[in-house]
């Protein structure tokens, strides 16, 4: 089962277990980030990534002008651990590692979680790529992916339990849109996918197929 069908599985089990009111609350938080137009303000393929130095889950800063030294970089910009479809994203990922490597990229994901919250999201599912911590929402700006969680999205998150204000510190409130891309040793933006819909995301094997073009 690729990525795809399982976010897919994931949603149609929620939908089912949801009152018609939670799951419209939810339908409506997709809709608010597509009227905001932040999808067409992100960086798109042709663009130039910014660079960026975050702290991985140790405390070290990564730089992503030192990751190309090294080759291509493939970023996955994920909501949070509490996130389930971003927890099914990255066990993807992680299952797909031994690719992306074989192409000669760099993986990392990148979320507004503290350091302490990306550390036991990467002992959780063993993950073997860096887990960045965007606290200060640097990368999540500069590549134009931030967004507010509108007041009836956050009612319901509070009401199950995800406190993004523990979860990611200062930045509260705001999300990066889910967003896949492949940056070039030149920072050239060679593949990009961002969707308002937080339960799309970019199937790992068209990534690794995107590096391999570089």
């Amino acid at each position: 089962m690729n990525l795809t069908q399982q976010l897919k599985e994931r949603a149609d089990n929620s939908a089912a277990t949801k009152s018609a009111e939670d799951t419209a609350t939810l339908t409506n938080s997709v809709t608010e980030v597509e009227k905001a137009g932040i999808v067409n303000n992100a960086l798109k393929v042709g663009d130039t990534a910014p660079d960026f130095a975050l702290a991985d889950a140790e405390g070290n800063t990564v730089r992503l002008s030192e990751l190309l030294e090294k080759g291509p970089v493939a970023l996955a910009f994920y909501r949070g651990s509490w996130c389930p479809y971003c927890n099914i994203e990255l066990k993807a990922l992680q299952d797909m590692l031994p690719e992306f490597r074989a192409a000669g990229a760099t993986l990392v994901a990148i979320s507004p979680q503290t350091p302490d919250e990306s550390l036991s999201l990467e002992e959780k599912h063993n993950l073997e790529f860096p887990v960045l911590s965007d606290s200060n929402l640097e990368a999540i700006n500069g590549f134009g992916l931030l967004h507010p969680v509108d007041d009836r999205t956050k009612a319901f998150y509070e009401k199950s339990g995800y406190d993004l204000v523990k979860s990611n510190g200062a930045t509260g409130w705001q999300l990066p849109l889910p967003a896949t891309y492949v940056i070039a040793p030149d920072r050239s933006i060679r593949f990009a996918f961002v969707n308002a819909d937080y339960k799309l995301r970019a199937e790992p094997a068209d990534v690794v197929e995107a590096i391999k073009t570089i």
